[in-house]
């Protein structure tokens, strides 16, 4: 009997095994449905389809940079437990799914689901997911990534804390090529990011933060001087403090230096205009990410800004 990709699909839809084992199952059933789905079900990929609906918060963020330095991959990938996710099965799966995105560049993870896995020409990602949740035993999702090329000289710095719980991708841009090797620049590539990772800041200037954060951020204002009683000619100004403080608390350039030892901490920003003068270059951190491993999918009992705090604090 002939097998037809409508057959195929069908038997995908009941069972949400890979496409090339639901191919093979109907093959070797001669094209009977039930036959092939009890098959699916005595090798345990029929199971994944059960798993689909559970909840994954626990995981890894993980990412790769390039040999040459020109780009980057930050992903994070999400599992049910914490013990799956610590496990040599999943965390191999995450290691080589940085590496595709780093060679196959897709443009978002529903493309990235539809590509041909970079280990077996004949499962696409999405299938090799499938087959790693009836091995593993546990539902599984491709969240979020990002790819990065250099926009210039510069360089990359990844920082992964607490074995995938959180990941920061930063770029710092510079003028020479000898800055890049500066021991230095490298180290405050590495601490610039922890920074990110403890602080939790929102943007690299002032004026990246967009005008709805501000607005906002007035909004609150101004009900909180309403409720205190204040004068409403001295409203203005106070919201205008509160405002400068949001900008230090959450604009990285504008934040202390939590690496300074000393009660009076420097901005990051004075902190990079010493490090561009002592090296003689022009340096700026052009860009960041910060992902939280399950953040806005349920609350964690852990801190993991207070955690990196904490591992900058007994340095």
């Amino acid at each position: 009997m002939q097998i037809t990709a409508q057959m195929v699909k069908e038997l995908r839809d009941k069972t949400g095994a890979g496409m090339m084992d639901c191919k093979k199952a109907l093959t070797e059933t001669d094209g009977d449905m039930e036959a092939a789905l009890d098959a699916l079900r005595k090798k345990g990929l029929a199971a994944a389809q059960k798993k689909a609906g559970r909840i994954t918060s626990e995981g890894k963020v993980a990412g790769l940079v390039s040999e040459d330095g020109a780009s980057a991959v930050l992903v994070e990938v999400n599992c049910e437990t914490d013990f799956v996710a610590r496990g040599d099965d999943f965390t191999g799966f995450v290691n080589t799914l940085c590496r595709h995105i780093q060679e196959k560049n897709p443009a978002d993870v529903a493309a990235l689901n539809e590509q041909k896995w970079i280990e077996d020409e004949n499962l696409t990602v999405a299938d090799t997911l499938t087959e790693k949740i009836a091995k593993i035993g546990e539902n599984l999702s491709i969240r979020q990534f990002s790819k990065w090329e250099l926009q210039g000289k510069g360089m990359f710095y990844l920082y992964i804390h607490g074995g995938g719980t959180m990941g920061v991708l930063v770029e710092l841009g510079c003028g020479k090529d000898e800055t890049v090797a500066n021991e230095a620049f490298q180290t405050f590539a590495k601490q610039v990011s922890m920074q990110i990772g403890a602080l939790a800041p929102i943007s690299v200037s002032s004026d990246e933060v967009s005008q709805d954060v501000v607005e906002r951020e007035k909004a609150i204002y101004l009900d909180q001087v309403k409720e205190e009683g204040k004068p409403e000619k001295i409203w203005d100004k106070i919201i205008e403090g509160k405002l400068q403080k949001f900008f230090q608390d959450m604009v990285l350039l504008n934040q202390e230096w939590v690496h300074e030892m000393e009660k009076k901490k420097p901005r990051v920003n004075k902190v990079l205009e010493g490090l561009a003068k002592e090296l003689g270059d022009e340096i700026t951190v052009r860009r960041f990410i910060r992902w939280r491993l399950g953040e806005g999918l349920e609350k964690r009992s852990n801190d993991l800004a207070a955690e990196v705090a904490e591992q900058l604090e007994g340095k």
